[in-house]
Order: structure tokens, then C-alpha cells, then sequence
């Protein structure tokens, strides 16, 4: 199962359009996309599914974009690592679970984890932290795509939304997966 956290410098930074963006782009894996939050959300249980991509909600955005399951899940940094052990005990092979979320990775080790980020001016908030230790590349807008290598592997798009195929070739590498045209190869198991 390939597990991808996509973390974010802070709101509007484009989190959930490059969550959209890399389901749209991957459809060979059959995703199941989880918003984690710690704010109520008025909802009763810890793990909500959103059946109805029609919503203008993060979680119905998923499903408009491809994911066969969208999840948000409420709760606390006491409660995260259960509901979060729950949510990948329910996705089985060959699935991929694709997080949004900084905190997640304190429970989990992710097979990918993007920087979505605004300006390197900006105050982040503190569980930004914890995605800047663990990424693998930043992502952030700019007038055309183009990739920074340097210290810290950059993906500059257009549009968070619409993949360059240079980071999508650098994604399924680093996932181990084929083009949709091979959907019988899969992705590794990367359990």
C-alpha cells in the first residue's frame, strides 16, 4: 500500500488541489483520501465518509477527482494514531492512501511526503514542522512549472491542481507504480 501525506504551510496554500491534483494524475491506484483535522467539524464520529462528490467540501473534491473513498477523520493528537491505524487497516492492498494532513506523519512513515508552501516569507504554523523533517520535495504555485534542485527538491506549478510530468514521472518512481496503461503492475506493496 502506498501511503502519501501532502502537508501544508497553512491555510490556502493549495493542500487540497495537489491532493486532487496527484488523484487525478495517478488514477492506477485506486486511492482513498483522508482529510485529518482536529476542529469538530459538527460531525459525531471520528471517521466521516463523504459519499457525494457534488459538495463543496475538501472531501467531496476527492471524490470529483477520482479517489474511491474520501475520509475525514476529527481528532485530537491523543486519539490520531488509532483512528488513523483504523483508517489503514479498512485499505488493503493494492490501494493507496493519500493524507492531508501535518500531523498524520506523526504516526505514520509515508512512502511520499510533499511540502505545500506559499512563500518561504510567510509564518507557518508549528506542525509545519514536522512535514518540512520528513518531505521529500516542496511543492508551491509559480508562473510555469519548472523543478529546483538544490538542497531541498522544489516543484514549481502552474497550478497545484494539474501535476507537471516531470513530478509525475518523480512520483511514480518514487511510488514504484505504472502508468495507467499497466494497471496490471500495480503498485509495489510497500507494507
Amino acid at each position: 500500500m502506498a501511503i502519501v501525506v501532502v502537508g501544508g504551510s497553512g491555510r490556502g496554500v493549495g493542500k487540497t488541489a495537489l491532493v486532487c491534483g496527484l488523484i487525478r494524475a495517478l488514477p492506477e491506484i485506486p486511492w482513498t483520501a483522508v482529510k485529518i483535522t482536529n476542529d469538530a467539524h459538527a460531525v459525531a464520529k471520528p471517521i466521516f465518509e463523504e459519499t457525494d462528490e457534488g459538495q463543496k467540501t475538501d472531501t467531496s473534491r476527492y471524490l470529483a477527482a477520482g479517489a474511491r473513498r474520501a475520509l475525514l477523520v476529527t481528532a485530537g493528537d491523543d486519539t490520531l494514531s488509532d483512528v488513523v491505524e483504523r483508517v489503514l487497516s479498512e485499505c488493503p492492498a493494492p490501494a493507496g492512501v493519500i493524507f492531508e494532513s501535518n500531523s498524520v506523519l506523526g504516526c505514520v512513515r509515508a512512502d511520499l511526503c510533499l511540502a505545500a508552501a506559499s512563500s518561504p516569507f510567510v509564518v507557518h504554523k508549528p506542525s509545519f514542522n514536522l512535514v518540512l523533517e520528513h518531505m521529500d520535495a516542496m511543492v508551491e504555485l509559480a508562473g510555469h512549472d519548472h523543478v529546483i534542485e538544490g538542497e531541498r527538491l522544489a516543484f514549481r506549478l502552474k497550478r497545484m491542481e494539474q501535476i507537471s510530468p516531470v513530478m509525475l514521472e518523480w512520483v511514480r518512481e518514487r511510488l514504484g507504480t505504472k502508468g495507467p496503461g499497466n494497471r496490471d503492475q500495480g503498485i509495489e506493496n510497500r507494507e
